[in-house]
């Protein structure tokens, strides 16, 4: 029986690059971007589904999330700063609608196996099932930080065959702003480098699981030699 350390994405980038101490506003924050994510998904997911969801309907599952994201964050804001974040959430669907990402589904996970001993999920916002797949973010993002860039390039090595899109709706413009870029493909020093980080790192903090247990698919990969 083979077991494999498994760790996410998201916890390789937090573990890589740590933040400082989540203030109120950080908080606050987390939660709108979860909110705005969460709806997004629920609103695409009906429109492939052939349905015609009222914007009423979305900004209220919005608001929804909203609440529920601020109560586990044990935080609470002011009824007008409250109606402001929806206020930019309207906006922010109106901007999605008119989107490449419009109606767009997100891609099963798939997990990068490193030298056979480490499992990293991988699993982008939508693709288009051909050859791209988008990330998205409610900031600006275009140049990516280093914590986004390396987000891009995990993924990039678990969609190896697809084009990577940075696409940002930015929820603090007036108008909302839409803007995106495709991501160059990384290096080979630089995927080494992902690679390495993501395997010392699920080594360290991944779950062991039993590797026929995990679901792939599976994209294989081996470190390259050390130099010298």
């Amino acid at each position: 029986m083979t077991t494999l350390r498994t760790i996410a994405v998201h916890e390789v980038v937090q573990r890589a690059y740590p933040r400082p101490p989540a203030t109120e506003q950080d908080e606050v924050a987390m939660a709108v971007g979860k909110a705005i994510d969460g709806a997004l998904a629920h609103f695409g997911h009906l429109v492939r589904q052939g349905r015609k969801p009222g914007a009423a309907a979305v900004r209220e599952l919005a608001a929804s999330l909203l609440d529920e994201g601020l109560a586990e964050a044990a935080v609470e804001v002011p009824p007008a700063e409250r109606e402001k974040i929806l206020a930019q959430f309207r906006a922010v669907l109106q901007a999605y609608r008119q989107s490449e990402i419009f109606g767009l589904a997100r891609p099963r996970t798939r997990v990068l196996r490193i030298d056979g001993r480490v499992g990293v999920y991988a699993q982008p916002d939508y693709w288009d099932g051909r050859g791209r797949f988008f990330e998205m973010k409610s900031y600006p993002a275009i140049p990516p930080r280093p914590d986004t860039a390396m987000q891009l390039r995990l993924f990039q090595l678990a969609f190896p065959n697809f084009e990577a899109v940075l696409v940002c709706i930015n929820r603090h413009s007036r108008p909302v702003q839409t803007t995106s870029a495709v991501i160059p493909r990384p290096s080979a020093e630089e995927s080494a480098a992902a690679l390495r980080l993501a395997y010392d790192l699920g080594v360290e903090f991944g779950q062991e699981k039993v590797a026929e247990y995990v679901e792939g698919p599976f994209v294989d990969y081996a470190l390259p030699a050390p130099p010298g």
